[in-house]
């Protein structure tokens, strides 16, 4: 894997979620960055996405609408920051397509997808500007939301 750094988690700021799972890389990039597929998997059921935009290219658009099962509408636009095909996405709400600069943000995302014998290392890091809004996302369900969501990714990896 081509990593340009190591990242080191800050346990006080940060929120990891580090599986194995039993489906191929290759999948798991393309559950990752392809539109039609986000919307089948992002968000923990009953919750949906609506909507999914990819430029995945640096400074890209990465937005999704999600919905919860009342019908309220949760737009979230941000960009891309790295993109390495197979290995490494991060992106961010920070920041608008283009770079700009978001009026708010809540997080940076990083997505790692390293090869293994049982099918993919997946590492999901969620960077945040400080304690009170790492609290707030572990709060909202980190763990078990991006756990669910990383299910239901794999079980419809297993479809393709």
């Amino acid at each position: 894997m081509s990593r340009a750094y190591t990242l080191q988690p800050d346990p006080h700021l940060d929120l990891v979620l580090e599986r194995v799972v039993d489906v191929p890389r290759e999948l798991v990039w393309t559950a990752w960055t392809t539109p039609e597929h986000i919307c089948q998997w992002f968000c923990p059921r009953p919750w949906t996405v609506s909507d999914c935009v990819i430029d995945l290219r640096p400074g890209g658009v990465f937005s999704t609408t999600m919905c919860s099962p009342e019908g309220e509408q949760f737009p979230n636009v941000g960009c891309y920051l790295e993109v390495i095909p197979g290995e490494r996405l991060i992106w961010t709400d920070m920041l608008l397509p283009g770079f700009r600069p978001a009026d708010q943000g809540f997080m940076t995302g990083i997505l790692t997808l390293e090869s293994t014998p049982e099918g993919t290392k997946y590492t999901a890091t969620a960077l945040h500007r400080d304690v009170d809004a790492r609290k707030q996302h572990e709060e909202m369900g980190f763990h078990a939301g991006w756990n669910a969501a990383l299910d239901q990714l794999v079980e419809l990896v297993k479809s393709f």
